[in-house]
This record gives structure tokens, sequence and C-alpha cells, in this order.
């Protein structure tokens, strides 16, 4: 069974089309970036995995199944950390274990603090359990959001520009960390980026889009120069994709 399948995948507001016939399948255990430039629709085809949009044309499944029937436990989300508020006094362990409840927990105990301590320490983030989340750096923020997203062990992580707010070397942790839980869990790993040089370093296949479908595969053929011409405008020789 694919992870992801999408068929004939159209959105509009009005006139204005947001995506348009978008067509992919993404296998699982696979490691897939969506890449294109701000405004490219990444964000809404985001929003239509995760049940969020309903009034697409098209046909979208997650696992077989339409996204709002999903089961929540088979998908884990993180959002990007400029979007939370960072002075919410709350513990790490807290925001972890609100991910096992989907809701505000006011105590973690028992069997909840047992499987959001492994999530943390998944991430290698144990040590972080009772400190605040206002005194966590951006990189120890994003293992901390990584940890809630994985500790009901799902299926497929969705991951919106991860990157975003985070210094070089936890960004370099940070995809490490992906891999590492992608090898031992099986999991597919959808990430939202406009970089494709992480892209073309880290995934499996990458989709690269601007409201159109400009290419699906490999990342070595959908980030050729050409199709980063079309999705991106002029890209100039610095930008080309760095060898590593």
């Amino acid at each position: 069974m694919n992870a992801v399948e999408v068929r004939n995948l159209s959105l509009s507001y009005g006139d204005i089309k947001i995506l348009e016939n978008l067509n992919f399948e993404i296998p699982e255990n696979s490691f897939v970036s969506v890449v294109g430039p701000n405004g490219a629709g990444k964000t809404t085809l985001m929003k239509i995995l995760l049940g969020l949009i309903k009034n697409y044309n098209g046909d979208v499944k997650i696992f077989g199944k339409d996204p709002d029937e999903v089961e929540p436990q088979l998908i884990g989300y993180v959002p990007q950390i400029k979007t939370m508020d960072r002075n919410f006094p709350a513990l790490s362990i807290e925001l972890v274990a609100s991910g096992l409840m989907r809701r505000w927990p006011w105590s973690v105990k028992g069997s909840d603090r047992e499987k959001s301590l492994k999530a943390l320490s998944m991430v290698k983030s144990e040590h972080l359990a009772l400190r605040s989340i206002t005194e966590l750096s951006g990189g120890e923020l994003q293992r901390v959001c990584l940890a809630r997203s994985i500790v009901r062990n799902p299926k497929l992580v969705v991951l919106d520009e991860p990157a975003t707010g985070i210094d070089a070397i936890g960004e370099a942790d940070l995809y490490n960390l992906l891999e590492a839980y992608q090898k031992n869990s099986g999991a597919t790993i959808l990430m939202i980026t406009h970089d494709w040089h992480v892209a073309h370093h880290h995934s499996d296949y990458v989709l690269l889009l601007n409201r159109k479908q400009v290419s699906f595969g490999h990342p070595e053929e959908a980030l050729s120069e050409n199709n980063l011409r079309t999705a991106f405008g002029h890209i100039g020789h610095e930008h080309k994709i760095r060898n590593y």
C-alpha cells in the first residue's frame, strides 16, 4: 500500500487556482520533500493531506482512506516553531504528552510519562523533559516537537518547514534524527520545504510544486536545472544543487 495517493487534485478559491492537477504516489517507508517557492501551495497541500481542507477536487488517499477518515494516531505533525507561543508556561514533557492525549495534560503520570520520556529519548532530548519550553533553543524546541509527533509511533510524519528558526547545527541534527526514526520505525516522512539543497540530499522522492506539479521523482530527476527554473524562475549558478 502507498502511504499517500493523489489523483487529479485541484483547489481554487474563486478564480484563483491554488493547486492544479496534482498526481503522485508516495510509497510507504520513504522520505519525501515537497519543494517550491513561497505561495506555491505547499502548505495548502499539507492541510489537505491532514484532512483540514476538504473542498478540493480530485481524489486523495492516506493509507487507502480519505484524509478525514484516517485514525489520528497514524499521522504525526510537526508545525513551524515560529507559529508556537514560546511564552506558554509549559514543560517539554507536557508538550510531548499532549500528542498522546490530544489535549493539554495537567499532569503526566504512569504510562503517559513513560511513553513521553521514550519519545524524548528517541530524539536525544530526555534531558529536556523538565525544562520549560521558554528556556529551549530553536533546535531543542524542534526536537521536542518531533518527539510529540512520534509519541504514538505514527506511520506518516508530516513536517512544515522544520528548519525554520534553527541554526545550521540544529538543522543537521534534526535531519539525522528524522532519518534515524524512519529507518528504525518504517514510517513515511513528508517534509514541506523551500530548500531544494536539503531535499536533494535527504529525500527518496521530491515533489516540485508551483501550484502546478512541475515534477515528481527521485531528486536527481525532479530537481533538474530545467525543473528548478520552471518552479523558481532564474536560479543563477550560485544556486545550483550542491554536491554532498
